[in-house]
């Protein structure tokens, strides 16, 4: 899979709702439920959805091409 390839998916799912999954080593995992917000050129916008606060968060598409996050659409 190249950057390309995983910014053409991401582009389809702007405004979507998914599920990341988001790997800290030793089989320890976080999960969040986000919103897809912007694409940039080495990273996109995800907002968080929290009943108090909406947080912004980024990540890289090398993030998904090496397997730190998992992207359930």
């Amino acid at each position: 899979m190249t950057i390309e390839q995983v910014k053409y998916e991401l582009k389809n799912h702007i405004g979507d709702d998914v599920t990341i999954k988001y790997h800290l080593g030793r089989n320890k995992y976080e999960k969040y439920r986000v919103t897809i917000k912007e694409l940039y050129n080495y990273v996109f916008l995800v907002e968080m959805k929290n009943e108090y606060t909406k947080e912004i968060k980024s990540f890289s598409y090398s993030d998904i091409i090496t397997k730190t996050i998992h992207i359930d659409y």
